[in-house]
C-alpha cells in the first residue's frame, strides 16, 4: 500500500476485509478503474446473493485452494468482471480468503463514495424497494447529510416493515420488529 491509502480511514483499514478492500482501492485508483472495479464488484455480490453454489463456493473451507482459484476465475469470467477484479478474487482464493468477499464489497464500495466526495448509506428493508423508493431515499438522505449519497441496499424479511438506515457510525431504526420490540419492553414495565 502507498502512502494515500492513510486518507481511507482506520475503521476501514481495522478489518481483514478492510485491508484487502484498500489494497484493491489503491490497485484500482492507480489503474483509474475505480468505478469498473466497483461495478464489478456489484455483479460478485449479486451473485453471492442469488447463487447457493457462488455462496458455498465463497464460504466452505472444505473448498480446496486451486479448486476455488479455478471456479473464482471461470465465474469471474461468466460476470464479465474487470481484469483487476478478476485477479483479486483470484488472490482471495490462493490466500483462503473468499469469505471476507461480504465485508470486502462492502468496505470498498465505501471507499470508492468517499474517493466520489459522496457519503455511504447501508440500507435494510424488509422487502426490495422500488427505483422510485430508492430514489425518493437518497434525496431525503441527501437533505440529511448534505451531500451526495449512495445506497447500499439489502433485504432482510424479519424487519416486517420499515428501513434501517446506517450512515457511518449513526443508525436510524424505523423498522416494525424495533418498534414491536420496544412495545413489548414498555408492557413489561
Amino acid at each position: 500500500m502507498d502512502s494515500s491509502s492513510g486518507t481511507h480511514g482506520s475503521s476501514i483499514q481495522a478489518s481483514l476485509g478492510g485491508r484487502y478492500a484498500t489494497a484493491l482501492f489503491d490497485l484500482a485508483v492507480e489503474a483509474r478503474t475505480v468505478n469498473e472495479v466497483e461495478q464489478s464488484l456489484s455483479r460478485v455480490r449479486d451473485a453471492i446473493d442469488q447463487s447457493a453454489d457462488f455462496r458455498a463456493l465463497t464460504s466452505s473451507p472444505l473448498v480446496a485452494r486451486g479448486e476455488a482459484a479455478k471456479a473464482m476465475l471461470a465465474t469471474a469470467d461468466e460476470l464479465g468482471v474487470d481484469q483487476t477484479t478478476k485477479n483479486f478474487l483470484g488472490v482471495l482464493a490462493e490466500n483462503r480468503r473468499l469469505g471476507q468477499l461480504p465485508a470486502i464489497i462492502r468496505a470498498y464500495r465505501q471507499l470508492a463514495a468517499r474517493h466520489r466526495g459522496e457519503t455511504t448509506a447501508e440500507v435494510t428493508s424488509a422487502h426490495p424497494l422500488s427505483e422510485d423508493q430508492v430514489a425518493e431515499l437518497k434525496q431525503q438522505l441527501r437533505t440529511r447529510v448534505g451531500r451526495e449519497v449512495s445506497v447500499d441496499l439489502s433485504v432482510d424479511p424479519d424487519l416486517l416493515g420499515g428501513l434501517v438506515v446506517r450512515i457511518g457510525s449513526q443508525m436510524i431504526d424505523s423498522s416494525i420488529r424495533t418498534r414491536l420490540n420496544a412495545l413489548a419492553s414498555a408492557m413489561k414495565g
